[in-house]
């Protein structure tokens, strides 16, 4: 009995253990739970303006002249002077005489045109002469009857005649020749490069200089097709002029010595084809005087130069004008809606640049965008919609709202106006939380009522 009682007794003692702890855990109350809601986001807002909007297009180009040929002398010799101006870099105005070319030659075959052309002056005088006289002989010879022409003289007469034509066109080649031998410049310009010097010998064709006009500047500007047809340039057909009297204004910017220079011009004109590897549109840009001293301080603006353009598109009206970073997924913005919910607006961008966009449809008037960046924003999520420019909604704690909204439910009507009110404020961020909870606890004692569990206590 006893050994059997002493095998027994430990299994005894561990079923009563169990069902000691057993009854604990089925008779223990659930310990209470708080669910915790974080407060709102914070977001500012700005409502949305009908505007106009003006575009400028960007580019880029190198400056070149509008007029550059090459100097080449029409006869041949050695060269005996040139001007103090035909030097690489220097300017000359037209009609200046850049070269002179040795003249005696030219000057000997004027002379002998010139007698040439006196010979068959005399020539042709006698044949005339002897055409009268033939004429006059056949009538009172031959009265009525008609003559022969060679019996007048008149082939001889026209021979004299093409002989003088023939020398008065020599005379004139031999002058032209002896002008020629002074070459002077076609057009106002600058010597962009040279090719002879005193004493040396040239033939017809052979290049003399290159030169340029200094009348005007020409700037080729890549631009998008989405660029390009917002110039609005007219276009150009069969028998009109490419040239525009008033085209967009364009503003090229260039830097010397760390330093920014300026100068204003216009689109003169488009260019007739696309490119076929950028599949760009080329403008032109035009800048008179660009040697001009019309600015102080500001270098000219010379041929070979690199710019950045700016240029003056058409006015985009009844748009609305929104940062870049606001569009998401390049697709849709944000707006708050009257109930302080977020909502996704699909936007219909018509122009962009690297900090704005411009918006044509898909929001309207009035409607309050969402400035603030929001991760993972959802659609109709509540936020605390803060305008732009107005003092900023103060907030409760994370965790306060949910623990006046449990305090306010607990009490309910029976809770004074008063404390209602400090509670109401504490919530909307005004005010501490700790004096109003201990005036809270002393009227709950007063009244013989319990505090709610509150699952911590609240940080004032």
């Amino acid at each position: 009995m006893k050994r059997l009682l002493q095998i027994s007794l430990p299994f005894c003692v561990l079923a009563i253990s169990g069902l000691v702890i057993w009854w604990y855990v089925a008779t223990a109350e659930p310990p209470s739970q708080r669910r915790f809601q974080a407060p709102p986001p914070q977001v500012d807002v700005r409502p949305l303006v009908i505007r106009d909007f003006q575009t400028t297009l960007h580019s880029q180009g190198t400056v070149r002249a509008r007029t550059e040929s090459s100097l080449i002398p029409e006869v041949r010799g050695r060269i005996v002077r040139i001007s103090e101006n035909f030097q690489e870099g220097a300017f000359f105005e037209e009609g200046d005489v850049l070269l002179e070319i040795d003249d005696r030659d030219y000057q000997a075959e004027l002379i002998v045109a010139e007698a040439a052309l006196a010979q068959a002056e005399l020539t042709l005088m006698q044949e005339e002469a002897r055409y009268e006289q033939a004429e006059k002989d056949w009538e009172r010879l031959n009265p009525g009857q008609e003559a022969n022409p060679l019996t007048l003289r008149q082939p001889q007469i026209r021979q004299a005649r093409a002989a003088a034509a023939s020398a008065k066109a020599r005379l004139a080649t031999a002058q032209l020749n002896l002008e020629r031998t002074k070459i002077t410049a076609p057009f106002s310009g600058r010597i962009l490069s040279k090719s002879v010097d005193v004493g040396q010998f040239v033939s017809t064709g052979n290049e003399l200089a290159r030169i340029y006009a200094v009348d005007t500047a020409e700037v080729r500007l890549p631009l998008t097709a989405s660029q390009f047809a917002l110039l609005r340039l007219p276009s150009t057909y069969r028998g009109s002029s490419p040239t525009l009297s008033s085209g967009p204004k364009v503003t090229l910017r260039a830097s010397f010595g760390g330093q920014d220079h300026f100068w204003q011009g216009r689109v003169a004109r488009a260019e007739g084809s696309i490119d076929e590897l950028s599949r760009q549109i080329f403008v032109v840009a035009q800048v008179e005087d660009p040697y001009g001293h019309s600015v102080e301080g500001r270098p000219p603006l010379k041929v070979g130069t690199f710019v950045q353009a700016e240029i003056q598109g058409a006015v985009l009206s009844d748009v609305f004008v929104l940062p870049r970073n606001l569009l998401r997924e390049n697709s849709y913005v944000l707006v708050v809606d009257g109930q302080n919910r977020l909502s996704r607006r699909p936007v219909e961008v018509i122009w962009e640049t690297d900090k704005e966009i411009v918006v044509s449809s898909g929001v309207q008037a009035g409607d309050l965008i969402c400035l603030t960046n929001v991760p993972y924003a959802v659609e109709g999520g509540t936020v605390v919609a803060n305008v732009e420019g107005q003092p900023r909604a103060p907030s409760a704690p994370p965790g306060m709202s949910a623990r006046i909204d449990k305090l306010m439910t607990h009490f309910g009507d029976d809770l004074p106006e008063e404390l209602k009110s400090k509670l109401s404020s504490i919530k909307s961020g005004q005010g501490e939380m700790r004096p109003v909870m201990a005036e809270l606890r002393a009227w709950a004692n007063k009244n013989g009522l319990e505090m709610p569990q509150m699952g911590g206590r609240p940080k004032g």
